[in-house]
């Protein structure tokens, strides 16, 4: 997208199937103005499933199947945004992401 400095972009993905059991979460989201290096000149929103970026807002969503946020648009001119969205079973609790992402969920959000 192109956008203005500090304009919402806003996010969702949506888990799609037939699996009851799954939930969405975010690992890592990035933003950079080259979509061929996201590495180099790159803001972290999400790293390791923790908000970097202070524009960063989570919206509630019911299910766990989507998974949805905003943020102000960083001063590039154009925005190229790369997510790892990971998708793992509700009741499977050795998986040690679930764990930290439960442990987290349950904090305040202010």
């Amino acid at each position: 997208y192109y956008v203005q400095p500090n304009q919402h972009l806003f996010v969702r993905a949506t888990l799609y199937g037939t699996e009851p059991n799954l939930m969405l979460f975010t690992d890592t989201c990035v933003v950079s103005p080259d979509p061929h290096d996201v590495m180099t000149v790159a803001s972290d929103l999400v790293r390791r499933e923790c908000v970097r970026d202070p524009t960063c807002r989570n919206y509630y969503s019911p299910g766990k199947r989507i998974f949805q946020f905003k943020f102000s648009g960083p001063i590039y001119p154009r925005v190229c945004l790369q997510c790892k969205i990971l998708a793992c079973n509700t009741y499977n609790y050795s998986f040690q992401r679930y764990q930290g992402y439960r442990t987290r969920g349950k904090r305040s959000t202010s």
